[in-house]
């Protein structure tokens, strides 16, 4: 599975603003239901619910918030670039400033996890990742985003 899956240049959003980890979830949520056609509230709901099992922050100024969601139709992506770092209760207590918004169906069972490891692979690569803080155009983060990583499958 390629990021270009789960992305569209619709669920890019180059300069989100957000003040806390609960308001970038909502904002993401927000954006997340024009993606899919479902309903903000529940993609909310679905993101609290992950975050109560431990957090998505995975260090190094990134977050991967992710859950399952009925009724939609296939896993669907969406990337934000903060304006300002936020803190977002990550491992490394390091703010977060790149969150990946993995939304998968009930359905997804391992295709799920794949999906995980493919996003969390492409953003482990600090030089990648300093490419997408210097990008402020949609355009310009889609393309680094879809292009895969050399030696990523």
């Amino acid at each position: 599975m390629e990021i270009e899956d789960l992305l569209n240049e619709e669920a890019v959003l180059p300069n989100l603003r957000s003040t806390s980890k609960k308001q970038a979830l909502q904002e993401l949520a927000r954006a997340a239901a024009k993606v899919t056609g479902k309903d903000e509230r529940d993609i909310f709901d679905v993101l609290q619910q992950r975050e109560k099992l431990g957090t998505t922050g995975v260090g190094n100024g990134i977050a991967i918030p992710h859950g399952k969601l009925d009724g939609l139709d296939q896993m669907r992506g969406l990337f934000a670039r903060l304006e300002q770092p936020i803190d977002f209760d990550s491992i490394d207590e390091q703010p977060v400033d790149l969150i990946f918004l993995l939304l998968a169906p009930d359905s997804a069972g391992a295709d799920h996890l794949k999906a995980l490891a493919r996003v969390s692979r492409q953003l482990r690569d600090a030089t990648y990742c300093d490419k997408l803080r210097g990008s402020e155009d949609r355009d310009a983060l889609y393309a680094l985003l879809t292009k895969p990583l050399n030696g990523a499958a």
